[in-house]
């Protein structure tokens, strides 16, 4: 197993210094730009702008890419069911982390092997909404670390106490 999980991911998708320079070393950035083609040149300068500043960084959904670029890690969305990647080697420290929303996807995100599973969503009200009670149950369903998702905000990050999670996600949080 791996050490120094970080227990904050923030998801981005975009490179903007403006929010991602004042974020702790214990936060991992996810780059997951779904509405164009991944650009090159942007994953490499956030790469190297995240090892400068002591940041995990993670590509969603190509982890084919994330090794090329010698990534901290990859991100597997829970829409992508693939387990293709099984065939790569993979480098000693490279993270594969997943997300999922009900026991299906966990078992999906079980056999793709990640080590980190994301459980969402937690306090957003939409169609994959949990609430804490549910969150907890599927947290039990699995040996993997779990990560909550969905709607963190000031008002209700003490709540993440009643959790038993590694940590939180989020967008806005962060911004």
């Amino acid at each position: 197993m791996h050490k120094g999980f970080p227990s904050k991911y923030y998801f981005i998708n975009e490179f903007n210094t403006k929010n991602i320079g004042k974020l702790d070393k214990n936060t991992g950035i996810i780059f997951r730009n779904y509405n164009s083609e991944n650009n090159l040149k942007t994953i490499i300068r956030l790469k190297n702008f995240c090892k400068e500043n002591g940041y995990k960084f993670f590509l969603s959904n190509n982890i084919k890419l994330a090794l090329k670029l010698k990534l901290d890690g990859a991100y597997i969305p829970s829409f992508n069911k693939d387990i293709k990647h099984l065939s790569y080697s993979f480098p000693k420290n490279f993270i594969i982390l997943g997300s999922a929303h009900n026991n299906k996807e966990i078992l999906i995100k079980q056999k793709q092997s990640v080590e980190i599973i994301f459980l969402s969503s937690l306090f957003k009200k939409n169609k994959n909404y949990l609430g804490i009670n549910k969150f907890k149950l599927l947290s039990k369903l699995t040996y993997l670390k779990v990560i909550a998702l969905g709607g963190i905000s000031n008002m209700n990050f003490k709540k993440l106490k009643l959790l038993d999670c590694f940590g939180f996600a989020g967008i806005s949080f962060f911004e």
